[in-house]
């Protein structure tokens, strides 16, 4: 698929700015990433929120009546509200009108409506959030699955994250061979509860995968595993810590840095050095985290999304599109079907 035809959906009333910084970040997508966005939401205030250099017939507004807000049960909320702007944005993906979908509203009814709406893919019994995370390898990062949606995992669900960290790994993110890992106490096979240690002598006899064995919480960013497997409950403690020492690092940063002159001076020094820390280790710069296994491509952005987090979230999901993500975890579960059978 060439990229100028790419087309997302965004939820545009999804989160604690919206839809204005939604807007913001769609446009700019827009803008450098040549795909088309469609804003789904209040046509009323969509358009209160468009600069005054951006006319109406410049961009494709979707209208939807209702959202889903942050306390309500997702499923619950999903089915009662069929109009809902994660619902319409969804049901675009579903009748190929939109090739992507990107959302920063409630994860738990963005991944409900992916679920009824779009469906699994065959082969596949829970679908995971997959986040990346930096690692002390510059140019290394690595995939964490599942972040949130499955707080209570059977093995067989690990060891299906592990393929399609593996698929995402290899096809977007360029690793010719990644290195699994399953997020545990100890790096001994026999370590961790019964659930561990089943979901480890299954990984290992994966052919499909390249297991490599436990990773503790102190290899998670070393640079060792492309892929490391975890329950939601866990990957989403993990994922949120993560994101609280980012902001840590950076502010201790800015709080370090001499003041007046001298400051002015280190800063202009420094600037190209602290641009790429700031790359590296702001969660705003990846944007979100991608939905897999479900049979359409969704991006779930953070709630506190701001216009360059929207606008990461939408290149990661043209991303997934153009390595046609879907479709080789799709032609995979096909193979492992057919050769079971």
């Amino acid at each position: 698929m060439g990229s100028t035809c790419v087309r997302i959906a965004i939820d545009a009333m999804g989160g604690d700015y919206a839809p204005g910084e939604i807007v913001a970040g769609a446009l700019r997508a827009k803008e450098e990433l040549g795909v088309e966005v469609l804003l789904v939401g209040d046509p009323q205030q969509i358009e209160a929120s468009l600069p005054a250099n951006v006319s109406l017939n410049q961009v494709e507004i979707v209208p939807a009546e209702d959202t889903i807000s942050m306390d309500e049960e997702p499923l619950t909320g999903i089915r009662r509200k069929p109009k809902a702007s994660i619902n319409v944005a969804m049901s675009l993906v579903k009748k190929g009108k939109a090739d992507a979908v990107v959302s920063a509203g409630h994860s738990g009814a963005a991944m409900a409506a992916a679920l009824l709406r779009l469906g699994r893919i065959p082969g596949i019994d829970r679908p995971a959030i997959g986040a990346i995370f930096p690692t002390m390898i510059a140019s290394k990062q690595v995939l964490v699955l599942d972040v949130g949606a499955n707080v209570d995992c059977r093995p067989k669900f690990l060891e299906q994250f592990a393929m399609l960290g593996s698929a995402y790994s290899q096809y977007v993110l360029g690793v010719s061979q990644p290195k699994v890992g399953l997020l545990n106490i100890g790096e001994e096979d026999c370590k961790g509860n019964d659930a561990a240690v089943r979901t480890y002598q299954m990984l290992k006899d994966n052919n499909q995968i390249s297991f490599v064995g436990n990773a503790e919480g102190r290899d998670v960013l070393s640079g060792n595993f492309d892929v490391i497997v975890c329950d939601g409950f866990v990957g989403n403690v993990l994922l949120k810590f993560a994101e609280a020492v980012g902001n840590i690092v950076l502010q201790i940063l800015k709080e370090e840095l001499p003041q007046g002159w001298r400051g002015q001076l280190g800063t202009a020094v420094l600037k190209p050095n602290l641009r790429n820390i700031k790359q590296r280790i702001d969660h705003a710069e990846h944007g979100g985290a991608l939905l897999l296994g479900v049979d359409g491509i969704c991006v779930i952005g953070h709630g506190s999304s701001q216009a360059p987090s929207i606008f990461n979230a939408i290149r990661m999901a043209k991303e997934a599109v153009d390595h046609q993500v879907l479709q080789r975890i799709q032609f995979q579960y096909q193979s492992l079907q057919h050769e079971s059978g």
